[in-house]
């Protein structure tokens, strides 16, 4: 009889334990799959702006499943550790312990990214669309503009590395383990014990913010590009944008991103493109550069602009937390930013400065209305395509992030869940859907101005996710360990990031106010 009941008690602690193995399988494989997925598809890297929340769904099944294991008595072991994440864990207890398939065996296959294949997506979200606004820049800033692209790579490479050793702390043998995975816990950390969660909700706050202002810069380049390729059609840019907007309402029936990964690596690949012919064709005007009209000078009132233009196109650090803790060796992290950042610093000048000498003054905000009009419809078409494709992602990001924080939290959302049984979206959620849609058309018509937007959201947003957050937060949870001039550049950092934002931001608010006006009287 008690051989029995041993059994029996053997049999049911073994299922459990499989229960909650392949449990965790499944939420690791889906986290996993996901950051894959965007890693080799998302050209501007906003994708994983929604990595936090998918952090924060694997940590959350985590614990409940380590909860269920206590109560029916299961533990889960595994023997061994991967290759690279030796020093990887999520607390000071103890190594990470190694998934477990429903055979009892380690899971070996685990989908991991190679440090080349992290520095590719770094390299997408630094080098995409919006490199098309950097010769602007130059045409307001001058030499000055091209230290500016030399000198945000490397404080965006350096807080970049600051806000991963944020997310480590030493035990109590000195060695350093993981014990945050996102940019949310790390304002957390920074917040508690008196706001434990007041520094995620500002983070979150900036996420959607960059989301949405992204998607309404995808729909003005649209209607910019349109207008300027026909400029004989009696159609103004205001309409080219609605027409734009009627092609992305689809967008808020969206459940996920399959229907539009098979074009974005494709879209990538054409901006590349695109942006070699540009330079080719600048190369074949050499003889005919302007290198007069490149000064030691500034535009007081229009270069703070470009300082916002030049910092929102190195925003990466959103996602790069998620990005370190899922490489195969995060050691190769820091070599990782360096050659990253030194490439794009390398191409954005070269760009930038050459397209500047080819049309010196006449340099327009999207660089490609430059083109002679025999080659200006092909190359902003197939921009045109690009933007289209590339605006669900950014939307899909910031419609997650809104639906989790207002709808789905659990018993602390706002409103009520928007998804009903089956997890069917209920018609007030698609309502809301359609009208952050129609928001980015109305933002995009009442300020047309590609410059301006982006200026704002760079030096909003992206001075504040890029330059005083991380430096803020390092000197904050490393303090500690850190050296004197460590404290000296974070504290440099954080005040040059300051004075870039409020200048920038106070410009770029000046400017979209007046045509904001001239607009509403037109």
């Amino acid at each position: 009889m008690a051989h029995l009941i041993r059994h029996k008690l053997t049999n049911k602690l073994t299922n459990a334990a499989h229960t909650v193995s392949n449990k965790s399988q499944a939420k690791v494989s889906g986290v996993f799959a996901r950051l894959g997925f965007q890693a080799a598809t998302d050209e501007e890297g906003l994708g994983f702006a929604e990595c936090d929340d998918l952090d924060y769904d694997y940590r959350q099944g985590m614990q409940m499943d380590v909860l269920q294991g206590d109560e029916d008595g299961g533990q889960m072991e595994g023997e061994g550790e991967m290759e690279g994440d030796s020093h990887y864990q999520r607390d000071g207890t103890g190594q990470r312990p190694p998934a477990i398939k429903a055979g009892g065996s380690l899971d070996e296959d685990k989908p991991k990214i190679t440090s080349w294949e992290a520095g590719w997506n770094v390299t997408n979200a630094i080098q995409g669309m919006f490199v098309l606004g950097l010769p602007y820049a130059i045409l307001h800033g001058g030499y000055l503009g091209l230290f500016l692209i030399i000198f945000a790579a490397v404080v965006c490479c350096y807080t970049g590395k600051i806000l991963i050793a944020c997310l480590y702390e030493e035990n109590e043998d000195g060695i350093l383990v993981r014990v945050r995975d996102s940019y949310v816990d790390i304002a957390n950390a920074c917040c508690a014990p008196r706001f434990p969660s007041l520094g995620g909700h500002i983070v979150n706050v900036a996420q959607i913010i960059e989301l949405v202002m992204t998607c309404i810069l995808y729909v003005v380049v649209s209607g910019n590009l349109m207008y300027n390729s026909f400029p004989g059609f009696p159609v103004s840019q205001k309409a080219w944008s609605v027409v734009a907007t009627a092609a992305l309402l689809p967008c808020a029936f969206l459940k996920n991103l399959k229907a539009v990964s098979k074009f974005s690596l494709l879209c990538t690949l054409a901006h590349f493109i695109i942006n070699i012919l540009v330079v080719a064709y600048c190369l074949s005007r050499a003889r005919d550069w302007a290198w007069e009209k490149v000064k030691f000078y500034i535009d007081v009132k229009k270069f703070p602009i470009s300082i916002g233009i030049i910092v929102f196109s190195y925003t990466s650090q959103i996602f790069l937390p998620s990005l370190e803790g899922n490489m195969q060796k995060p050691s190769e992290f820091h070599c990782m930013m360096d050659w990253t950042h030194i490439a794009a610093c390398v191409l954005k000048g070269l760009f930038a400065l050459v397209a500047y000498l080819t049309w010196a003054d006449a340099t327009k905000e999207v660089i490609t209305d430059n083109l002679p009009s025999t080659i200006r419809a092909v190359v902003n078409l197939f921009l045109v395509a690009k933007a289209l494709l590339s605006y669900p992602l950014p939307f899909f990001a910031a419609v997650e992030v809104l639906e989790k924080s207002l709808f789905q939290d659990g018993g602390r959302a706002i409103f009520p869940d928007c998804y009903g049984p089956g997890g069917r979206l209920k018609s007030w959620g698609l309502g809301l859907r359609v009208a952050l849609v129609v928001f980015t058309l109305l933002m995009a018509i009442f300020v047309p101005h590609f410059a301006l937007l982006m200026g704002l959201t760079g030096s909003l947003t992206g001075a504040g996710l890029c330059f005083l957050l991380p430096s803020l937060f390092h000197l904050k949870l490393q303090w500690r360990n850190l050296l004197w001039h460590h404290v000296f550049f974070d504290v440099a950092i954080f005040v040059i990031g300051g004075i870039c934002a409020i200048s920038g931001f106070i410009h770029s608010i000046e400017g979209l106010v007046e045509a904001f006006r001239y607009n509403i009287h037109d």
